[in-house]
């Protein structure tokens, strides 16, 4: 294929890839963004293989079979609570083809024009060196972050005496190793920097606590675009630093804007939890406060008679697969008049856009969903508030208790309205650990149950 056409080409899909961002930046445009990802994958992938002077088509044919196949299975039994781990265990794969692929250019660099074994350029080593880095953190970073997320290991914090001073030293292993490679090209260094790298992953993101795993996942995203970046100046291919610097840069940008929302240091995260995660006191058991209990017939009494209801979905409601019964319950109270809006707070869900997709799943109309910072000045003027899984992110203790492990950390004020009604299975404490005020209030009423055997409840009081 002629030189100047590839890079047309891969201008086409590099513009495909931006506006693909572009479009998962709101729900009403993700589905198009996603359709531009995949034509512009499609495009670099075909441009690639057309560009390859010798290449067996029936091994890169078999490859893409069983790659294929397995995501498919996977994608089609995969629960959407755990999306996640999901993406954590991609993302792994993600780092671990970048240290293949600078393993491969580097004993074999003739492969990928870069020269024969002895004389690879020094710049080259540099670029080949930070990829490999990078994808190697990335790749143990993210098995131990889907171990977490998956129960397969503790969720606390792991910290050990000199953890940091041992990470410290681990990256300063790694800057000699690679300036050594680039100087001498040795092939000790070049394992070294991959062997060093796997184990500041792991050391990373163990004392890095279960609340701070969304932070994380978006953070290891951004490491697995910049280890992608890496890889293409080594192969001086545009496509994929672009690419790479795509995925990088807004996986950060990401991660930072979650750090706000969750009120956590963006550098004290990313450098592996500084000082281990702050746990607050552990919530009171029932019957220790006095708190209202009561029961579906009640929420869909005062819903029913409610001018305005703002529904907030939180983790325990993606858990119990309640979208379709919570659509249901709102349509009926919109057939009655009521007006209904959702409030999502922008890590609900324990994923940036997680409630969004859910919510999308069951045709709640875009229109009626609004952000955090949208949706808080309305409160005040809201008959009820029904919190349906969330804990955390609608805690007053954020506010006003400066002792609370939490605060600072923006969240949904739903004390606010004039009644509040909380879905949860029990009164344990969320994901922080810390006791919530707001189901001690007198305007408040727990509805301790599943949240789509509540809702489902609600709609059948509804109905009589």
């Amino acid at each position: 294929m002629d030189q100047n056409l590839a890079s047309l080409l891969y201008l086409v899909a590099s513009v495909c890839f931006i506006l693909a961002l572009r479009g998962l930046s709101h729900p009403e445009t993700s589905r198009g963004g996603n359709r531009l990802g995949m034509i512009g994958m499609a495009i670099a992938v075909a441009i690639t293989l057309a560009m390859l002077p010798e290449i067996d088509f029936v091994l890169i044919l078999a490859g893409v079979l069983v790659g294929g196949s397995i995501g498919t299975a996977i994608a089609l039994k995969i629960k959407m609570t755990a999306l996640p781990q999901l993406v954590a265990a991609f993302h792994s794969l993600v780092g671990l083809a970048a240290v293949f692929v600078a393993a491969a250019a580097f004993t074999n660099p003739a492969a990928y024009g870069l020269g024969v074994p002895g004389q690879i350029g020094a710049a080259t080593l540099v670029e080949m060196s930070i990829g490999a880095a990078i994808g190697a953190i990335t790749f143990t970073g993210s098995i131990i972050a889907f171990a977490k997320l998956q129960a397969l290991m503790s969720g606390k914090p792991i910290t050990f005496p000199m953890q940091h001073w041992l990470n410290l030293g681990l990256g300063i292993l790694t800057v000699l190793l690679v300036i050594w490679l680039s100087t001498a090209e040795s092939s000790v260094a070049f394992w070294g920097i991959v062997a060093v790298s796997l184990a500041l992953g792991v050391l990373i993101i163990i004392p890095i606590g279960g609340a701070d795993m969304p932070v994380v996942i978006s953070m290891l995203n951004s490491y697995s675009g910049w280890a992608a970046c890496g890889i293409g100046f080594t192969l001086q291919n545009n496509l994929l630093i672009v690419a790479g610097a795509l995925v990088g840069s807004s996986g950060a940008i990401l991660s930072y804007v979650m750090c706000k929302g969750m009120n956590r240091s963006f550098v004290s995260v990313i450098l592996g939890g500084f000082g281990g995660e702050t746990v607050g006191p552990a919530a009171a058991e029932e019957g220790e406060k006095t708190y209202h209990q009561g029961a579906a017939a009640d929420a869909a009494f005062m819903m029913r008679n409610a001018e305005k209801v703002i529904i907030v979905p939180g983790y325990g409601f993606a858990v119990a697969q309640a979208q379709h019964a919570l659509r249901e319950m709102a349509d009926l109270l919109k057939a009655e008049g009521v007006e209904i809006k959702y409030a999502v707070h922008p890590v609900a869900g324990r994923m940036p856009g997680h409630m969004n997709v859910l919510l999308a799943e069951a045709n709640v109309p875009y229109d009626e969903v609004f952000e955090m910072d949208e949706i808080n000045r309305e409160l005040a003027d809201a008959d009820v508030a029904f919190v349906i899984g969330a804990n955390d992110v609608v805690n007053p203790s954020a506010r006003s208790d400066q002792s609370s492990p939490i605060y600072g950390m923006p969240i949904i004020d739903v004390d606010k309205a004039r009644q509040v009604f909380v879905v949860k299975r029990t009164m344990a404490s969320g994901y922080a650990g810390v006791d919530n005020p707001l189901f001690y209030l007198d305007h408040n009423m727990m509805l301790l149950a599943d949240a789509k055997k509540m809702c489902e409840d609600i709609v059948k009081a509804l109905d009589q």
